[in-house]
């Protein structure tokens, strides 16, 4: 068994795409998942499951939300142990963690992606690439933040952003340390 981190992106934001926690938890239960736990309303769950690969897990609850709440979703999937290794590969310093962003990506980002930007343009902020994720560090605030328009046009790929604070959570839920 494996545990696993589900973070959904674009629900609960300016009225759209509601989603009460309790439902996530009950879609991910009907699919068999056990120790199901949510954090904020933002949509990030914890849980444990048969060892797949992520994408697999991320396709079957894209379907069940569907199936059950009538939504369209688009969901990123990473086990404790990625998670973990998002954690100890992070190249930034963080900061101020409210003001640090991981952008969880549905596949590798193209290496060259940064090649096509100017790090001064876009001074105090910063970005680099992880392995399916982009760190963000945007010190003057998300909000007026320009770096993450920029990359999503860029991108072309799904991606859905939750800061420091949220990360380690989620890690130390998935470790069950909280």
């Amino acid at each position: 068994m494996t545990r696993f981190v589900a973070l959904l992106r674009g629900i609960n934001v300016g009225g759209r795409q509601k989603v009460a926690m309790a439902d996530l938890r009950a879609v991910l239960a009907g699919l068999g998942h056990t120790e199901v736990r949510t954090h904020l309303q933002s949509g990030n769950a914890v849980f444990t499951a048969p060892d797949r690969p992520t994408d697999e897990v991320a396709t079957e609850i894209e379907r069940a939300i569907h199936r059950e709440l009538d939504l369209t979703v688009k969901v990123m999937v990473r086990t404790a142990e990625e998670l973990r290794a998002v954690v100890e590969g992070n190249p930034l310093e963080v900061g101020d963690p409210a003001r640090f962003l991981v952008s969880f990506l549905d596949r590798a980002p193209d290496p060259a992606l940064l090649d096509t930007l100017d790090p001064a343009a876009y001074a105090p902020e910063q970005v680099r690439l992880g392995a399916r994720e982009l760190y963000l560090s945007l010190p003057d605030g998300i909000h007026r933040a320009r770096l993450p328009q920029v990359l999503d046009r860029l991108l072309k790929a799904p991606a859905t952003a939750r800061n420091w604070n949220t990360v380690t959570k989620l890690l130390a839920m998935a470790e069950d340390r909280a």
